[in-house]
């Protein structure tokens, strides 16, 4: 019985000092999801500018499809900040 309370008592005092390293993965984590959601909203809407020069007859439904595949990633960006953000309290 005592060895398994000094074993819990290693692993509380582990997890204590490795909290600092946490908020740090977070903060690493909450900058990746940022850059990330940019490169593809930015991807996104370049594509939609090369498609409708292409063919400017479809430039409207390009342009509905652009707006709903932005919002998908930045809701994804956004929910991975909240992660980050719940990691790190």
């Amino acid at each position: 019985m005592t060895t398994l309370l000094v074993l819990l008592q290693d692993v509380v005092q582990a997890v204590v000092d490795l909290a600092p390293l946490a908020k740090l993965g977070a903060a690493f984590g909450a900058g990746i999801a940022a850059i990330a959601a940019a490169y593809g909203i930015g991807k996104i809407g370049s594509s939609a500018m090369e498609s409708a020069a292409r063919q400017p007859e479809i430039a409207g439904k390009v342009q509905t499809s652009m707006i709903i595949s932005a919002a998908f990633v930045e809701g994804v960006a956004f929910f991975a900040l909240v992660v980050c953000l719940l990691i790190a309290l």
